[in-house]
């Protein structure tokens, strides 16, 4: 497996720089760190005793994968899971928060296991995430990046103003889709005919 930080360096990489979409909830965000997380943890860059879209302008490259490494990934535990779940679940819980862990525990169902969906990775979700590991070790990571994919394409179905995120303007895989294969084996992409026919009722 990768190194914990140069996991963390690829994911700020993904997120970009500064933007403030009005279709994203997360609101102004650099780094893929958000104004309202970086109020949570109190974090004030420039020292003027309020946390504003100031300091959010001010988050470094290397403070934003600190945060994920300490607040994204040991916090909820993803470190307990195992390893080849770890990369895409840190991943999708930096950019969904606990869906990320609710995707799992649905497909831990899906599967067999007992676990609750409470997006918390606790002692059930640990032990039935390795059972799974054993139970399928060629394909659990290809079958998270799978839910995590259909995910978004749900989201997108539900809320017409994140579907750029889905879909590019010429009708080609949108980020959120092209983010959740980089983390499926190639065979279980889907092709651009694909992609276009499940996206097709967007108009």
């Amino acid at each position: 497996m990768q190194d914990i930080r140069q996991i963390a360096a690829e994911i700020v990489a993904r997120e970009g720089g500064f933007v403030n979409d009005p279709d994203d909830p997360g609101g102004p965000t650099k780094h893929g760190v958000t104004l309202e997380t970086l109020r949570r943890l109190g974090v004030d860059l420039d020292g003027d005793g309020a946390v504003t879209v100031s300091d959010v302008k001010r988050l470094s490259r290397s403070e934003a994968a600190e945060i994920f490494i300490t607040h994204y990934y040991r916090r909820p535990r993803i470190d307990a899971l195992p390893e080849r779940l770890r990369a895409s679940v840190f991943d999708m819980q930096v950019n969904a928060g606990a869906h990320a862990v609710r995707i799992l525990q649905r497909l831990l169902g899906e599967m067999g296991l007992e676990v609750a969906v409470d997006g918390v990775i606790g002692p059930e979700t640990i032990r039935a995430a390795h059972a799974a590991a054993r139970m399928a070790p060629r394909h659990l990571a290809d079958a998270y990046g799978i839910a995590r994919r259909n995910y978004y394409y749900r989201l997108a179905d539900r809320r017409p103003a994140a579907r750029k995120f889905a879909r590019r303007r010429d009708g080609g895989k949108g980020g959120w889709i092209r983010r959740a294969e980089a983390f499926i084996a190639e065979r279980y992409h889907l092709t651009e005919a694909e992609h276009r026919a499940r996206v097709a009722a967007w108009g």
